[in-house]
């Protein structure tokens, strides 16, 4: 069996890319695919084979229908207008056909130099590869709308960093790359034209129940923004910190992608900056929704030409209200509550200052809590706070007001743990893996990802403690 592909935008966005194919690494070779994926997809297990050498997942060879481009696109960058951007390092190869009659690109990352990279090398290294392999997926299985890892390739390609490191590969799989970023480039080019034809694509390829709509453009704005409400409202409650939200970084359709400087929250700080390169703290964890919207209203910007203005501001208005509701329906459901009332709002409120006050660990506190008996004065949270006599006086609310739902213990504890996950991605797990990898051993590699797997699992192993120390002080950059 073979895979096609076809190439729509390619052939249906002329002036919009540049055509080329990527450039191979020096005895590249493939150390991880993702099984699972690869299955879903219905990729033959035989391109995966050694004596392929690193084929398709290294750039060497092409699939059937595959018409490699680097796309063009501009954006904000910490706020700041940046210019022309692009595909620096990436490639889209081509979409592939689903069963179901939706297509996913196949793109692929640190692919060699093009006309986008700027003084950059095109080049990624297996550190950051790593960690937007093990992110992606660990978001995928937490729920969250995310681009998939399906590859990484390594090599003796040596790039320079910080330090010199092994040249990589990461094939990973969208439904779309559409970034706010494409429509800000012809709009400050003062192309509206060009703006518009990538609505219509977008609508055409990714929204066709609209096609025939009057009003199409503002509905297709609309749901853009509610997909991104609804996208950093999951962020916010697993404790995710994207680290680098510049416009050109945001998805068209709501999935998070363009993982670099990420980080889990380990302690519960809620302005928790993960990129040290992030000086003014514009991308803290708890200023991510405020991002969320600034790059919808820059994205608005360049749809004003042919939307209303006053429709597209009706629209942003949608924007705290579905963050609310998704956010709202979240933390219930980690609390442990099934119906909603007025004080459930002081109750998240007054643990997250417990927690913040004590540098309670974010993950561990809320899957701990989720074995919390309501016929019992005391959770076995208890013992993970140094003032115990607060605690007992938030948990006295809690527990009063658990009881007015009259639901089992046994039931509602199965439902808390099966949105309070046990493991997430935290930095130093990711950190051993690549401290592995980068010694040619890759078995911590597969355990983690397939711990990542099930977040919702119970486990006793050291993926769901609390980080060391070292872990702790780990600083990400954006060539992570």
């Amino acid at each position: 069996m073979t895979l096609s592909f076809t190439a729509h935008w390619h052939d249906e966005l002329p002036g919009f890319y540049t055509a080329l194919k990527p450039t191979p690494l020096q005895n590249a070779r493939l150390v991880w695919h993702n099984a699972a994926l690869a299955d879903s997809l219905a990729v033959p297990p035989a391109l995966f084979h050694p004596s392929q050498g690193a084929g398709v997942w290294g750039g060497e060879t092409l699939l059937p229908g595959m018409r490699p481009l680097a796309q063009v696109y501009s954006g904000h960058q910490f706020g700041v207008w940046a210019g022309q951007l692009g595909d620096g390092r990436g490639i889209l190869l081509g979409e592939q056909p689903l069963a179901d009659g939706s297509t996913v690109d196949w793109h692929l990352k640190g692919a060699g130099l093009t006309p986008y990279s700027r003084m950059g090398d095109g080049r990624a290294v297996l550190r950051s590869t790593i960690r937007e392999a093990l992110a992606s997926e660990a978001m995928h299985a937490l729920g969250i709308p995310t681009s998939r890892a399906l590859s990484i390739v390594t090599s003796d390609t040596p790039v320079y960093r910080e330090t010199v490191e092994q040249g990589a590969m990461l094939m990973r799989v969208a439904e779309s790359h559409l970034r706010f970023g494409h429509f800000e480039h012809f709009y400050y080019r003062r192309e509206p034209e060009k703006v518009r034809q990538l609505a219509d694509y977008a609508i055409r390829r990714h929204w066709p129940h609209l096609r025939d709509e009057d009003n199409r453009y503002i509905h297709w704005f609309r749901d853009i923004v509610a997909r991104t409400a609804s996208m950093i409202a999951r962020w916010q409650s697993v404790g995710f910190a994207h680290g680098v939200m510049n416009t050109d970084n945001m998805s068209l359709l709501g999935l998070t992608f363009d993982y670099g400087p990420f980080g889990f929250l380990d302690d519960y700080q809620p302005g928790y900056i993960c990129n040290h390169s992030d000086h003014q703290g514009r991308y803290r964890f708890d200023n991510q929704p405020a991002v969320g919207l600034w790059n919808l209203q820059r994205l608005a910007q360049t749809l004003s030409p042919f939307i209303d203005v006053e429709a597209l501001n009706d629209a942003l208005d949608g924007y705290q209200e579905v963050l609310l509701r998704e956010y709202g329906l979240l933390m219930r459901a980690k609390l442990g509550l099934v119906t909603q009332e007025k004080g459930d709002n002081d109750i998240l409120n007054g643990l997250f200052s417990l927690m913040a006050r004590e540098g309670s660990d974010y993950t561990r506190t809320f899957r701990m809590l989720s074995e919390t008996a309501q016929r019992e004065a005391a959770s076995p949270l208890r013992d993970e706070f140094i003032d115990r006599q607060a605690f007992d006086d938030w948990f006295a609310i809690y527990r009063a007001r658990l009881q007015q739902e009259q639901v089992d213990d046994d039931v509602r504890q199965a439902n808390m743990k099966a949105v309070n996950p046990a493991i997430v991605l935290r930095n130093w797990l990711a950190q051993r893996a690549i401290e592995q990898a980068e010694k040619g051993e890759y078995g911590e590699l597969h355990r983690l990802h397939a711990a990542l797997r099930t977040p919702f699992a119970d486990r006793d192993d050291d993926y769901a403690s609390r980080p060391p120390d070292w872990g702790k002080r780990l600083e990400v950059s954006c060539s992570s």
